[in-house]
């Protein structure tokens, strides 16, 4: 920001202000952390298992179609009934776009970075398809989500119904954006609900166990093809909860363009929580912070709010940087202790 003849203090004073500087900015921070802790948490797990979910981004987006689609063509239900259904739409859906990589993985050894990133790009384009506008020349296909004529509107499914909607906490600016709802609740519960599964159960034991070491794993007689398609799928559960909870509490509807970096950035959460569950809390914190603030920077100091982006990276890039240096030193030191050996031996002869 010096360099280019800005004032640093000045920038990120806005930045503060609008994280924490008034209540709809607080709000604001929170809504952007609950989407980015489930997400950031459907890659921490399958990290755990060692895996490397970069798919959460299409997982989160059917999660949040199936919802979306649950939230508007289903109606005469008790709204805790309805709410509920829209968010397991959300989980199976998720849960059933993450098996696939896994599937591929365990049978056929496709590396699942490839896949998941395939994925997302089929995830993006067959919901494109899926809510595409109706018109007399282009009828509804089988499974078009809007069958109608002009439903989905500029890729837009219509809003779902108030039953559908997530009980509302908080509301201090009067605006959807300013709407705090129980998904943050439900977010924090799964976050500490993954942590307990993957230390204090027997499951989590053989999912760390498989991820650290597959071949001890399958001797120790654990099914590692069967936990790697468990664990993928359910971490894709956690990453479609996510778009269900945007659906439910944020957006009422689904678009085409919502939520397109959640399934990126929570890569960065989950790294610089140390794919710890619930250090993934904290961390989500901070990059909602930066996104919420990001635009009253921009107002108070004229620095673009792409700098978030770039102070995001600058996170990842230092704590990359104590893990390679960690690395660095560990081969370093085991190769002095070879040397130390090797002339020992030489010496005893």
């Amino acid at each position: 920001m010096l360099l280019v003849g800005l004032d640093p203090l000045r920038a990120f004073t806005g930045l503060l202000e609008g994280s924490f500087g008034t209540d709809a900015a607080l709000t604001r921070t929170l809504i952007k952390m609950t989407p980015l802790i489930l997400s950031g948490l459907a890659v921490a797990f399958a990290f755990k298992g060692g895996l490397f979910n970069i798919g959460a981004q299409g997982q989160l987006v059917i999660g949040a179609i199936l919802a979306s689609w649950i939230g508007f063509s289903v109606q005469g239900l008790p709204a805790p009934i309805h709410v509920t259904l829209c968010l397991l739409a959300g989980v199976i859906g998720g849960a059933l776009w993450g098996a696939i990589p896994g599937f591929l993985k365990a049978r056929t050894g496709a590396h699942e970075v490839i896949s998941t990133i395939m994925l997302n790009y089929i995830a993006a384009n067959l919901l494109e398809w899926a809510v595409s506008p109706r018109t007399p020349d282009s009828p509804a296909g089988p499974f078009a989500f809007c069958k109608e004529i002009g439903q989905c509107a500029e890729g837009k499914t219509p809003f779902i119904y108030d039953s559908a909607k997530l009980p509302i906490i908080y509301q201090p600016g009067g605006t959807a954006s300013d709407t705090l709802h129980v998904g943050l609740f439900i977010a924090i519960a799964v976050a500490l609900i993954v942590w307990f599964v993957l230390y204090r159960t027997t499951f989590g034991f053989e999912l760390r166990m498989v991820g650290l070491n597959p071949n001890a794993a399958k001797y120790s007689g654990i099914k590692v093809a069967r936990m790697t398609v468990i664990t993928m799928a359910l971490a894709g559960s956690l990453a479609g909860l996510a778009g269900a909870i945007q659906t439910t509490g944020v957006f009422y509807n689904f678009q085409t363009n919502q939520s397109l970096s959640l399934g990126f950035d929570s890569i960065a959460v989950s790294l610089l929580a140390a794919n710890n569950p619930v250090g993934i809390i904290p961390s989500a914190l901070l990059f909602g912070a930066l996104d919420a603030g990001s635009a009253r920077m921009q107002f108070v100091s004229r620095v673009p709010k792409e700098i978030i982006q770039v102070i995001s990276a600058l996170i990842l890039m230092f704590v990359a940087a104590d893990q390679i240096i960690r690395n660095l030193y560990r081969i370093r030191a085991s190769g002095e202790d070879s040397k130390v050996k090797l002339s020992t031996g030489w010496g005893q002869r």
